[in-house]
């Protein structure tokens, strides 16, 4: 029996206590075992390293933000806390680990900053926050880009860049780091007070797709690995033409082989289902899956590929869908697994 071990980030703010765990049986398609797999206040998004063997999340602490870092048990996938490195103010909301465990990247909305950490490859212990960029700016969108929010950061295909996608200035910011700095090479306006937010690559490396939170949209970009930048080459909706309800566009996966994009509406409360164009890595809208509950946060597409499992914050349920890989269409198996106030979810890639 194929059992996978999955990770949820949430809001501390009602009754979750931080991180919680559960089972994915690949074979019975159903989720299982869901509990606390450390406390934590608002580890709202998280990541794995390459080896499994550690968990770095976001953490609140008082009047300081910054990161925790966890070893995880290969056997069971229990957490053991190791240290927090914090900053003064509001903590970050995105953090990437690159495939080396050397260096971690966090993004903060509240301070509009890219920050990079350096972590013990052997220990996974996080040292002091060793470079912090801040972006300045306005959009066009007043309530929500009144200055610089920055709101996802994450390292290039090959890991010789970083990048930064800021919300309040519409801006796609492109880094290189020299002795443990960033330094900005590349920058890149998209389409004023569309409020970009999450950044995927296609597996060829060739094409990236980013999702606007604030027009929902999907940006399908070219990319340049030699200087690190991108140049835009299709807008597509991610909601129906005549949805007229408050919509915000939430996270962006791919299939591992690239020929669909899943993006999250939460509002619409969807997954919009996109065929990739092998050529051109342009999209064709497919169809909308509900995500039977409310405010899709974040979602995660399991290491066979095989299923998707999707976190609504304001409903507190984890969803379980099947996945056609020829197709690329979603068949609901479960909606009723209660998470309180639940945004991201990982994997480990190993099976338990």
């Amino acid at each position: 029996m194929s059992k996978l071990i999955g990770y949820i980030g949430t809001y501390t703010k009602g009754e979750s206590k931080g991180i919680y765990t559960f089972t994915l049986d690949t074979e019975a398609s159903k989720i299982s075992n869901v509990e606390v797999a450390a406390n934590l206040c608002n580890p709202t998004y998280l990541n794995v390293s390459e080896d499994n063997r550690y968990l770095y999340s976001v953490i609140k602490e008082g009047e300081s933000g910054g990161v925790a870092s966890y070893a995880i048990e290969s056997k069971t996938g229990e957490l053991t806390h190791l240290n927090n490195q914090l900053e003064a103010g509001a903590s970050p909301c995105h953090i990437s680990v690159a495939s080396d465990n050397k260096r971690i990247v966090t993004a903060n909305y509240h301070k509009g900053t890219i920050e990079l950490y350096e972590a013990n490859k052997e220990s996974g212990m996080v040292t002091p926050v060793t470079s912090i960029i801040e972006h300045i700016g306005s959009g066009p969108h007043k309530e929500r880009q009144e200055k610089a929010h920055t709101h996802y950061a994450g390292f290039s295909p090959d890991e010789a860049f970083v990048f930064a996608i800021d919300l309040g200035i519409d801006k796609l910011i492109s880094y290189e780091m020299k002795d443990s700095n960033l330094k900005e090479v590349s920058s890149l306006s998209v389409k004023a007070g569309s409020g970009p937010r999450h950044l995927e690559f296609h597996p060829n490396g060739k094409y990236a797709y980013l999702m606007t939170e604030l027009s929902s949209e999907v940006i399908v970009m070219s990319y340049d690995k030699n200087n690190g930048s991108f140049t835009e080459l299709q807008y597509i909706s991610t909601i129906p033409e005549d949805f007229t309800e408050n919509n915000q566009g939430s996270a962006i996966h791919l299939s591992s082989d690239g020929r669909f994009v899943y993006a999250a509406n939460r509002g619409h409360n969807s997954i919009a289902i996109f065929r990739v164009n092998e050529d051109s890595g342009e999209l064709t809208f497919i169809t909308h899956t509900s995500t039977e509950g409310n405010w899709p946060r974040d979602f995660a597409l399991d290491p066979s590929g095989k299923f998707i499992i999707v976190s609504n914050q304001e409903s507190s349920n984890l969803v379980l869908f099947t996945r056609d890989n020829i197709t690329g269409k979603l068949t609901l198996m479960e909606s009723d697994i209660y998470v309180p106030d639940p945004v991201c979810v990982k994997f480990l890639s190993v099976s338990l």
